[in-house]
């Protein structure tokens, strides 16, 4: 059977063939996804950007534009003890991604390089990029995905310095720097400024811990002492000054020598506060005592005998009082003398009952009676006469 060309048959038979003979290459055709091959373990530090690296062809294809041609581009991160993350997509026309992640170039291309914008040490881990394309009729005619590190590099934070031990002659000390924060982790030079520069190494610096160890100290080792902590992308420092003291524990022991002596002066003034206080007060006291006035008593009633009649004891106290009030014996006077017994009766707390209680004086020497001066003792002497009223006759 022949068919003419222009005929019907003819026409739909040729057109299955074209079809035929255009998906035969296509259906054959897989998709390769490249990345190059230095670049699959990338490093960038903190701050910075990066690109990875990544781009896709069908291998078996005859033209590198079909219109059938629809793929769908996806990019996770796979960190430690970690879930996959999907980072960004492209599905169906339309780019969904984290922040500050993006495709280098507009969709849609065969070229899906991601770029990173601000790194964070978080941001390190494997990054996978997988390609699935589809026809025009939604048919899946390959997969593919590759693979690329990235490690985010971070300089050293400002270390802290710090002095360990008591910088004395002939003691030891340590001097120790240490970053808090640092991506490889970070070493540790240390270099000393005055009075002459001078670089430590090992064993008595420790590059990985950053300690520096001091023996034996001098007052030349005094100065200023840098630490220098860095790493591949960056550095940073810090400084401690070393005095070494030239007596042991001096200004200790002067600091105490000095509390005590402070101590000391402050205690005496005290103790010698309180007796000047003591002594005022006691003086007071006396001069209150000396300036009060006797209390007063009852005057002897008129005509009454000066002799108490309770015993010998009252009428010396009388004889006393008697003495006292008349003053000093006139010229040619006669002065009664008590008797030996009555002597022997006086005694020091009478003569204070008499000193605290003064007993009233008489007016005049008439009312002492004669019988009251024989119990005294008295010897009689002739005299002049006295009248009545107590004068001379």
């Amino acid at each position: 059977m022949v068919y003419l060309p222009g005929s019907p048959t003819f026409n739909v038979l040729w057109f299955l063939f074209a079809g035929l003979s255009t998906l035969a290459p296509t259906s054959r055709a897989q998709p390769e996804l490249h990345v190059p091959a230095g670049l699959t373990r990338l490093s960038a530090v903190e701050g910075s950007e990066v690109v990875l690296p990544a781009w896709y062809i069908l291998k078996g294809e005859v033209s590198s534009a079909q219109p059938w041609e629809s793929p769908i581009v996806q990019w996770f991160l796979e960190q430690e003890g970690k879930d996959l993350n999907q980072v960004l997509a492209y599905v169906n026309g339309a780019i969904t991604s984290k922040p500050r992640i993006s495709l280098v170039y507009s969709m849609p291309s065969r070229n899906v390089s991601l770029r990173l914008q601000g790194l964070q040490e978080k941001d390190s881990g494997f990054y996978r990029c997988s390609v699935n394309v589809f026809d025009s009729q939604g048919v899946n005619r390959g997969f593919n995905s590759k693979t690329v590190e990235l490690i985010v590099l971070v300089p050293p934070a400002p270390p802290s310095c710090r002095l360990l031990g008591v910088p004395r002659v002939g003691t030891n000390v340590t001097l120790s720097c240490q970053s808090p924060r640092s991506k490889p982790a970070a070493q540790y030079q240390w270099e000393r400024l005055s009075p002459s520069p001078e670089a430590f190494f090992p064993p008595v610096l420790d590059n990985i811990r950053g300690s520096l160890n001091l023996r034996n100290l001098s007052t030349p080792m005094s100065g200023m002492y840098i630490c220098n902590a860095y790493n591949e992308v960056g550095s940073a420092q810090c400084n401690v000054t070393l005095e070494v003291s030239t007596g042991p524990e001096a200004a200790v022991v002067a600091g105490a020598v000095v509390g005590t002596l402070v101590g000391l002066g402050l205690l005496a003034g005290v103790v010698l506060l309180y007796h000047r206080q003591g002594k005022t007060l006691e003086e007071t006291a006396n001069d209150i005592k000396e300036d009060a006035a006797a209390p007063r008593t009852l005057p002897w009633p008129k005509g009454s005998d000066t002799i108490s009649k309770n015993g010998t004891l009252s009428s010396v106290t009388s004889a006393r009082a008697l003495r006292s009030s008349q003053g000093p014996p006139r010229p040619g006077a006669l002065t009664p003398t008590p008797s030996l017994s009555s002597r022997a009766l006086s005694s020091p707390r009478l003569t204070r009952t008499a000193e605290a209680h003064p007993q009233p004086t008489p007016s005049s020497p008439s009312r002492v009676s004669s019988s009251a001066l024989s119990r005294l003792g008295a010897v009689p002497v002739m005299g002049p006469a006295q009248s009545q009223a107590g004068s001379l006759v």
